[in-house]
């Protein structure tokens, strides 16, 4: 369901348009909105988009009446991370954010979304990698309840892998493994290591990333400090979708 307040000069007449525009393809979609009662220069609006059929990327919002329109513009930056949690607890095929652009306009972003471990804080300790943060798009209860559950470490250019037992209570989760052991799983080469969660009930491992927040990417804008084992450098990073990896070596 998309909320919408809109501060207008006029009130809207009939037959006007929500018309939401794929930035991709050029496809359109369109809701008539109706003529709200009486005259006032605020609109309250809620547009439910899943008869629309939208799919994956992004979508500009238009207002539309006698074939003329005007885009959308927004004071509100969309981002309620407060609500991201609880949005996030629900098991999902596609995730929608409202968001406002940067030369003020509203948009649309929508990710296909499946089951995810996302990561909220990552660090080196005592000579281990850690990384805690919630199950998302899983459908599993935010309880007690407590899940088997390992971290994986594959690295892609070769056949190494590693695993360590990690904790998973309700839909949060915290996974610890050793630098020394990544190191000596494949000491001649430098690489990137994946990193995923396997949890008990869950049918595929849960890749480990960062979407739930108003940071877009992570690759260019968030850089952990590296640390050395053994003389070989160690550092967390992300890859343009977002997803965490481990990369060792220079």
């Amino acid at each position: 369901m998309l909320s919408l307040r809109l501060a207008i000069d006029d009130p809207l007449d009939e037959g006007t348009e929500l018309v939401l525009r794929h930035r991709g393809t050029g496809v359109e979609r369109d809701v008539v909105l109706g003529k709200p009662g009486g005259r006032s220069r605020e609109a309250t609006l809620a547009v439910s988009l899943a008869p629309l059929g939208l799919i994956a990327g992004r979508w500009d919002a238009y207002l539309r009446h006698d074939g003329a329109r005007t885009r959308l513009r927004s004071v509100d930056p969309g981002f309620s991370l407060d609500h991201l949690d609880t949005y996030a607890l629900c098991k999902r095929t596609f995730a929608y954010r409202s968001y406002r652009t940067r030369n003020g306009f509203l948009a649309l972003k929508i990710d296909e979304a499946e089951p995810v471990a996302e990561v909220r804080s990552v660090w080196f300790r005592e000579g281990r990698f850690e990384v805690m943060g919630l199950l998302a798009y899983t459908g599993l209860d935010d309880d007690d309840a407590r899940h088997e559950a390992s971290l994986a470490l594959r690295r892609r250019q070769s056949a190494a892998h590693l695993s360590a037992r990690a904790t998973v209570q309700g839909v949060r989760f915290h996974a610890a493994i050793s630098l020394v052991d990544v190191i000596a799983a494949d000491p001649e080469a430098s690489g990137t290591w994946e990193p995923s969660l396997e949890v008990e009930g869950l049918p595929e491992p849960l890749r480990l990333g960062s979407r739930l927040d108003d940071v877009d990417g992570k690759r260019r804008r968030l850089h952990y400090p590296a640390t050395k084992v053994d003389g070989v450098p160690v550092r967390p990073c992300y890859t343009a979708d977002d997803e965490l990896r481990i990369e060792v070596g220079g």
